[in-house]
Order: C-alpha cells, then sequence, then structure tokens
C-alpha cells in the first residue's frame, strides 16, 4: 500500500521502567526517579521526568547523574516486571492490529490501515489505545499518528510528556523544517557532521539542498535522506520476527579475576537465558560466550549443543567449557563483561521440553514454577548465591 494511504501509530510509554516504579510505590510519584545501574560503572536506564529537569537522561553514566541530581532516587531495574506490564500493553496494541513492530519492551509501531473500516479513523484508534492502556495498567503512552513511521515516530516525540498528536502529509514539510538534521532516522554523528560541514544543519535546509551537492558530500544515502526530509517514508510495519538469539550479560562494577566467580556469574547469565527460551517455548542449538577485558577488548567463543535445548544445566556445561579455554589462553585474565547467549532455534519446545531423563529437566520444571508464582529469582542453583552478594 503506498505510503500516502497509510495509517501508522507510534506508540511510546512515557519513561517507562520509572514510571513503573512509581505506579508500585506510589510515594515516589513527582520525585525524582532514575533507574539502572548503580554502581561506578552503572548507566542510566531511564528516569522520570522530574530527574530530567536536572538534565539526566537515558544512556548517561550514573555517576554523572548523581552529580546533576544527588537528591534523585536511584533503583535497580525489575526486569521480570517491565516485562509483565510490557506484554499487557502489546496486548492492546494486538487488539487493533496484527501488524505490531515491537522496537523495545515500552515502543512500538503499529499499521492500523486495515482497521480504519472497523474502529474507524486512526485519532478514534489512537485514543482506544491510549485510553486502554492507562485503564490496563495506570501507565501513560505518548500516540503519534502519520502516513509513516517518520511522521508517526515524529509526532509523539514532539507531543511527550502524555502525548497525542496526528502528523498529516500535507503539514510534514512545515513540522520538520526547523527540526536539527539530526533528528532524521538513519542520521547519525558522521552523517550529522558531513551535512553540517556543507552548512546544512535542519531539515528544512536538507530539503532544499541541490541533490548533485549532497551527492557529493553524502554519496549514494543522498536521495534517501532528501526524501525523509520532505516527510517521504516507505519502510513498512514489520511485525516480530522469530527472535534470533536469547541472550543475558553483566558488566561488573569490580572487574572479575577469579574463575570460580566468573563461573557463578555464568550460571546466573545461564539461568537467565533459558528461562526465558522455555516461556517463550523456544530450545536452541549453539551457546555463545561474550568476555570483555578492561577496558573494552571484547572476545566470542561459540560452540553447539548436543542438541536442541533450553535446559540451564546443557547451557551451562558448553558455556562454562568455553570460559575455561578462553581462561586458560589469558596471562592474566580479568572480566569487566560476561555474558552467554543462545542460538539457532529450530521447532517449539513444548512437546519434550521436560522429557524423561533431559538434564536438569526437573529441576527447570520447579524452578519455573516456583519463579512464576513468588518472583524471578526466587529460586536459583546454589552456584549463584555468592554473586549476590556483589549486588
Amino acid at each position: 500500500m503506498p505510503a500516502a494511504e497509510r495509517s501508522i501509530i507510534h506508540v511510546d510509554m512515557d519513561a517507562f521502567y520509572a514510571a513503573v516504579e512509581q505506579l508500585d510505590r506510589p510515594e515516589l510519584r513527582g520525585k525524582a526517579v532514575i533507574v539502572g545501574g548503580l554502581g561506578p560503572r552503572g548507566v542510566v536506564s531511564t528516569c522520570s521526568y522530574e530527574a530530567r529537569r536536572y538534565g539526566v537522561c537515558s544512556a548517561m553514566p550514573t555517576v554523572q547523574a548523581r552529580r546533576l541530581c544527588p537528591d534523585g532516587i536511584y533503583l535497580v531495574p525489575r526486569p521480570a516486571r517491565y516485562q509483565e506490564l510490557s506484554e499487557q500493553v502489546f496486548d492492546v496494541f494486538h487488539e487493533v492490529t496484527p501488524e505490531v513492530e515491537g522496537l523495545s519492551l515500552d515502543e512500538a509501531f503499529l499499521d492500523v490501515s486495515a482497521s480504519l473500516r472497523l474502529l474507524g479513523p486512526v485519532e478514534d484508534i489512537g485514543r482506544r489505545i491510549k485510553q486502554s492502556i492507562h485503564e490496563r495498567t495506570g501507565l501513560i503512552a505518548s500516540v503519534g499518528m502519520g502516513p509513516n513511521k517518520l511522521l508517526a515516530k515524529l509526532a509523539s516525540e514532539i507531543s511527550k510528556p502524555d502525548g497525542f498528536l496526528h502528523i498529516r502529509a500535507s503539514e510534514a514539510a512545515l513540522r520538520l523544517a526547523p527540526l536539527p538534521v539530526g533528528r532524521l532516522w538513519t542520521v547519525g554523528k558522521v552523517t550529522e557532521q558531513a551535512l553540517h560541514r556543507i552548512g546544512v544543519r535542519t531539515i528544512g535546509e536538507l530539503a532544499a539542498c541541490d541533490p548533485a551537492r549532497l551527492r557529493q558530500a553524502l554519496g549514494r544515502q543522498a536521495a534517501m535522506l532528501q526524501a525523509l526530509a520532505r516527510g517521504e517514508d516507505e519502510r513498512a510495519v514489520e511485525p516480530v520476527q522469530a527472535e534470533q538469539s536469547i541472550g543475558a550479560e553483566h558488566t561488573f562494577d569490580v572487574d572479575v579475576d577469579q574463575r570460580v566467580m566468573a563461573e557463578s556469574w555464568l550460571l546466573r547469565q545461564c539461568e537467565r537465558v533459558a528461562a526465558r527460551a522455555r516461556a517463550r517455548e523456544l530450545r536452541g542449538t549453539t551457546v555463545t560466550v561474550k568476555l570483555r577485558e578492561p577496558p573494552f577488548v571484547t572476545y566470542t567463543r561459540q560452540a553447539p549443543l548436543q542438541a536442541p535445548s533450553a535446559s540451564a544445566s546443557e547451557i551451562y556445561e558448553v558455556a562454562r567449557r568455553l570460559l575455561y579455554l578462553w581462561w586458560q589462553t589469558q596471562s592474566r585474565p580479568r572480566l569487566r563483561l560476561l555474558g552467554v547467549s543462545l542460538s539457532g532455534f529450530g521447532k517449539r519446545a513444548q512437546e519434550d521440553m521436560f522429557a524423561v531423563g533431559a538434564k536438569g529437566a526437573a529441576t527447570d520444571q520447579v524452578q519455573d514454577g516456583i519463579n512464576r508464582r513468588f518472583g524471578t529469582g526466587s529460586l536459583v542453583r546454589a552456584g549463584i548465591l555468592r554473586t549476590r552478594k556483589q549486588d
């Protein structure tokens, strides 16, 4: 369907992690809440709008955030709780269209073009989404609408917080023109600097720039960027594809130089990966271990499982061997980061996930049941306990 005939909605939850913390703890409402890693190497995941007034933002080192907002309330993330609410939000999306492209736990594009005849104008659908999310979760979503992804996302961004805005194709040039070129999709620092060197600083200037001059500065991407600057975007909403890998990793506040401690952290990550794979009824065939030495030298090691699996024990057995082999090659092994991922997914695992005799199957089954009932991490293997002293 041509872009001009499409109706695209972009939904972005306002300060999602921080908003969830304020939802669950009403005493935090109206206060500067910062969620992220709290150690010396921690990074801000999300912060409330109250914290943003101090200059705090996502991806900022936590130590810098503390300098800007010393009286803020700093919290470690609760991934299981965020996932729970995210699933409720995405349930709302799928009630209006199957064409949902999730970008993260709290953000998605929806193509509602085929829903208009049944559900009414795009504004009605956007309003329904916004209200349903609030009624079911107590959270606020910003909703942007437009004929394409570019304008729908821009609409949600410029109307935040608690946004609701529809940008039509006829309004695109006016809305885009004064914005810096860095706001355009695909324009990173290198491209932005190249545009600045030829005197192009706003999207309006990019749209009006001589095409030959632009090609000389940017090469083959010039035509695509100039089309975006005019508000033209042919990208389709792509419903979520099958997961390619499931991973977990941890950055240490203090470098780990003891293999027994590294193994404990590796087991912890294997449990997380295995539990997520089982929840999705997936089994993987390949284990990859990610190892980062200080300051930023990263290695990956990969090996196959004997058979497709989502067993923490079987994943850990392979991952531990990879860790050992790497450790033996280092004169002074130290780890700043350690992670593991499972990939090579095939058929659904439910049919024989807990087949009699499968290694660790009974443990996995009991662990899943207890953690579903009492919360993630309620039951873990004993080898993980030493890692909790470092949390």
